[in-house]
């Protein structure tokens, strides 16, 4: 059979395949597998879990397992062995969602899969269970008689970042062991271009407390002499950006270019809902400041509230913030840096304490080897297009785990989530153009990169 022909016949299939798709998702969308016991019961997430183990074992995989991993979640783990000579891929995904925030701001149910103008609509939609209903729908296209080994692992836990999966990975590596990985878990840079995502940026959080005062005073009777506290980390959080907006942290490079797909201002502008006649930040190209540079966002201040505030000069406040830092920059240099700067950068020696959260390495990924051809070719003759690339400035521990465990496999990042989908938002949505041209991309590279 020529390549032409598997490519209509596989086409062809995907699209037959869509209702099932549709419906696939409805279900998975249903499941308010949020993996926070706080917010949500964790039998939201055993069911979604044994859904996605019972579904992939019915398209052909057939050692199936439910997982416990250090962090308490489960991880579905289910495969099918290779050939002789054939090379296995293992498909990530997980099931697990953010919650859906404010209720009030969704236009559609968060837990029902709803069409809207042409979009589905509900929380995890996109991130990540349209990914796997994508796994799902190109295994399925392909039938059982898989032509070289996989491999699937759905993660339970992968929005609260507690590093179950990648703690499961290093005490047991040959569960997983793949020469190619495909982390469903990104996207297009919009709906119809095919993008591989090649660099992800590392993470360092730290909360920062600034103490001034043994309590608060009567701002009219000591404010003036007395050490504000709150005035001291707006003006300790004020040098962390220039008037550009820069991100200016002692010692840490801000200058570097993306030499890869351009982000128009434009689009960018609209993508993120910016508001109108309000100006984008940094003095680099959009790409450069997103995917290239360092970003320091401000998460949250404890702070007096405005409603039941008091006429006192505030002896305490804190604030959490969130340096994402690009390939190339290490990230416990990073911390170092930070850590210094907001020392030297706090007014009046008042009495500075840097906690830190945690934090994350960034990743490349490699080019150049036989799964990546198969994979730009297959995304090609998926959307009628040469696949281009893109950097993401989110962070995906798990990553450089897969890299550091299974250095000769190639890693590669790709998704249904591509910029309108509003992830982590309100009014979450795929595009299922996107499901059906990505698991048409991905049951291509499947059946090609076997021979």
């Amino acid at each position: 059979m020529t390549e032409d022909a598997r490519t209509a016949g596989l086409r062809a299939q995907v699209a037959e395949l869509m209702p099932q798709a549709k419906s696939d998702l409805a279900q998975l969308v249903s499941f308010k597998s949020v993996a926070d016991p706080r917010q949500f019961p964790p039998e939201e997430c055993d069911r979604a879990a044994q859904w996605v183990a019972d579904a992939f074992a019915a398209a052909g995989l057939t050692t199936v397992g439910l997982h416990e991993t250090p962090d308490g979640s489960t991880a579905v783990v289910a495969s099918r062995p290779a050939p002789a000579g054939a090379p296995t891929v293992l498909l990530y995904c997980h099931y697990d969602v953010q919650p859906p925030m404010d209720e009030g701001a969704w236009r559609t149910p968060p837990w029902e899969l709803t069409e809207r103008d042409g979009r589905w609509y509900g929380r995890g939609s996109a991130d990540c269970k349209g990914n796997i209903v994508m796994h799902l729908t190109a295994l399925r296209a392909l039938g059982p008689d898989l032509p070289l080994g996989v491999t699937l692992v759905a993660e339970g836990s992968e929005e609260q970042g507690t590093g179950g999966l990648e703690r499961f990975v290093e005490a047991g590596p040959d569960l997983l062991r793949a020469d190619a990985i495909v982390i469903g878990d990104c996207g297009n840079f919009a709906a119809g271009v095919p993008t591989l995502t090649e660099t992800l940026r590392g993470n360092v959080n730290v909360v920062v407390t600034i103490e001034t005062l043994a309590g608060p005073l009567h701002s009219g009777m000591f404010g003036g002499p007395a050490p504000d506290a709150l005035a001291a980390l707006i003006q300790v959080l004020a040098s962390l950006r220039d008037k550009r907006g820069d991100t200016t942290i002692d010692g840490l490079p801000n200058d570097q270019v993306w030499p890869g797909v351009q982000y128009p201002s434009e689009q960018f502008h609209a993508d993120a809902g910016v508001l109108r006649d309000v100006e984008l930040t940094g003095a680099g190209t959009v790409a450069d400041m997103l995917w290239a540079r360092p970003a320091l966002t401000v998460l949250g201040i404890d702070a007096p509230p405005v409603v039941g505030s008091a006429a006192a000069v505030p002896a305490i406040a804190r604030a959490r913030l969130n340096l994402r830092i690009p390939p190339g920059t290490d990230p416990a240099q990073a911390y170092r840096a930070l850590v210094d700067h907001l020392d030297a950068h706090t007014p009046w020696r008042a009495k500075v304490t840097i906690e830190l959260e945690g934090m994350g390495a960034p990743f490349r990924s490699r080019t150049g080897g036989p799964a990546r051809a198969a994979m730009e070719a297959a995304l090609a003759a998926s959307y009628g297009r040469p696949a281009t690339t893109q950097g993401q400035g989110g962070s995906i521990p798990l990553c450089n785990v897969f890299s550091a465990t299974y250095p000769d496999a190639e890693i590669m990042l790709l998704g249904v989530e591509e910029p309108k989908c509003l992830i982590h938002a309100p009014n979450e949505s795929v595009d299922p153009k996107e499901i059906e041209h990505m698991a048409l991309a991905e049951a291509l590279f499947l059946a090609t990169y076997a021979g």
